[in-house]
């Protein structure tokens, strides 16, 4: 059984690489989820100082950036 979950034509070099729609998706993910994170602090964070991510934008901004990441790169076209 093929395992339909693999990455087809595989970037052969670092150029081709930064050419691929794989490496330009999760660059886009990474960038929309870092501003909707800065764009949460400003608006929501929490400025007591109590909650660990809100607290401080740095933590906001990491934390929207994984969360565009995994949310751009969570399906891979798999049939299971």
């Amino acid at each position: 059984m093929e395992n339909s979950c693999e990455i087809k034509n595989k970037p052969k070099n670092l150029k081709e690489f930064l050419k691929s729609k794989i490496f330009w998706k999760s660059i886009i993910g990474i960038s929309i989820g870092s501003i909707a994170g800065g764009i949460y602090y400003y608006f929501i964070g929490c400025k007591s100082g109590s909650c660990s991510i809100t607290s401080s934008p740095v933590g906001g901004i990491i934390m929207g950036g994984l969360l565009g990441f995994f949310l751009t790169n969570s399906s891979c076209g798999c049939k299971l």
